[in-house]
Formats: structure tokens, sequence, C-alpha cells
């Protein structure tokens, strides 16, 4: 889906590449060949690109960070188009500066910016050990929570929204609803120019805020995600860090 005249991944990409913490960036797409589009994206603007599992996402990122050789695994969601990198570097430089204190370290657990501003860092040993680990579906699914629900066996480190704000449930900038892409649309039609293409969350906000019929479009979704549907499993959340989708929704493709 195109914002601001290319595909939402490529912003993303340009976004993320802004970060200053020295890194190496890998998309992780699936071996399905509706796929190739992305590997094809990738290659036009030099990003290292890794196709492997299409649902099993624990073993995709293993294979990714086993083939890029990395000591230090980061996952971003690519649902996340308006990641700030000033929160990437945030988050990252916390694990520079905590090395050797925790095997897992989010902004996540529990979050505190508004939903789409994931970033987690962990040693790519502990990302192996859930690899060989994990069994339930979930699991699998969504990478990390075998990690960060086990606490009493990884330390688990919790960057806070160093502005004493919780907008976790209230605002988001994650895209799984076609409401969810309206919004993003907007803000990159509005913010993103080719002279000035970075611009950051506090920026978002006050963009929103000016734009109450903007952020109406998607503020029917905040705070629903996919902890409602493994509430009885998950052990360190609760009921109050998700809502239940409003009826008669479809997810974006």
């Amino acid at each position: 889906m195109p914002v601001a005249g290319a595909p939402m991944l490529e912003r993303m990409m340009e976004r993320i590449l802004s970060a200053q913490t020295p890194f190496e960036l890998v998309v992780a797409t699936t071996t399905d060949p509706g796929d190739d589009r992305i590997e094809a994206l990738c290659r036009a603007i030099a990003v290292g690109c890794f196709r492997g599992h299409p649902t099993d996402l624990l073993d995709r990122h293993y294979q990714a960070a086993l083939a890029w050789e990395a000591d230090q695994v980061v996952k971003i969601p690519s649902d996340c188009p308006l990641v700030d990198p000033a929160v990437i570097d945030r988050v990252l430089g916390f694990a520079r500066e905590n090395e050797g204190r925790f095997d897992f370290v989010s902004n996540l657990h529990p979050p505190t910016y508004p939903d789409g501003s994931d970033v987690a860092v962990m040693p790519f040993a502990v990302l192996e050990t859930a690899w060989a680990e994990a069994r339930r579906p979930f699991e699998r699914e969504h990478t990390t929570p075998f990690i960060w629900d086990r606490p009493e066996r990884f330390r688990i480190g919790n960057v806070v929204w160093e502005t004493g704000a919780d907008l976790a449930m209230t605002h988001r900038l994650t895209v799984d609803y076609p409401e969810d892409y309206a919004l993003v649309a907007a803000v990159f039609d509005a913010l993103w120019s080719a002279s000035r293409p970075l611009f950051h969350l506090d920026e978002i906000l006050e963009f929103l805020a000016d734009h109450p019929e903007v952020y109406a479009q998607n503020a029917r979704y905040a705070g629903v995600n996919w902890y409602r549907q493994h509430l009885g499993e998950l052990r360190t959340v609760t009921g109050a860090a998700t809502r239940p989708a409003p009826p008669s929704t479809r997810a974006a493709s």
C-alpha cells in the first residue's frame, strides 16, 4: 500500500535507517511468491532481505539472524510504519548501556508509547533458546512471548516513555485494519516531504490533536491487539492491556 508516493514499507525503512545507533537492517519476509515484490523493493533500495517460513515468525527471525551472524537481534514489526528513529535509538541505547544486565529489552512490557512504536532487542543466544524450546503456536507466531512471558527465567528490561505519558491504549499508529492505513496515509501526506522526510512522534501527536477527524478514523481500535486471544495462556498480561475488536471488522491485507 502506498504512502507519500512510495510503498509503506519503503517509507518505514526510510525512518528506521534514520536511527543513529549502528545496525544492519534486514527485512525478514516469507517464501510466498506474493512476497517477491518485497524482495525486489529491498534490492532496489539496497536493504538486506531474508525469506523464511510464512507463519512461524520465530523460525524466520532466528534464521535471518543466523544468516546475518547477528550478536544482538532487534525486532521492529513491519506494521509499525510510523516508528520514530529516536525511539529506536532510545531502546537500543538503553540495551547497550545495560549490556549483560538483561536478556530482553523493549518498550512494550508494559507499553507506554503509542501502539506502533514497537522496538525489542535480545542477544542472539536468547532468541536461539526461544527458537529451540517454544512450542505453543502463538509463541512461534509472535517471536518473543516465550521470552518476555517468563520473567522468572529471563531478565526483562523495559523502556518507558520519557514524557511520563501513557498513550498505549489511546493512540494507534500500527496497521491492521483499513482505518489504520487511512490514518497512517493521512499522517504521511501531512508531514512527509522530499526535503524533510523525517518527522517525529511529537509532531505526529500534535497533528492528530489538531485534526481530530484523522485521529477518529481508527480510534475504535485503540487498545485492540493479539493479547486478547491468549489471556488464558499469557502470565504477564492482564485484560487491562487489551480490548476486544469491535464487531464487524476486517483486517487489512
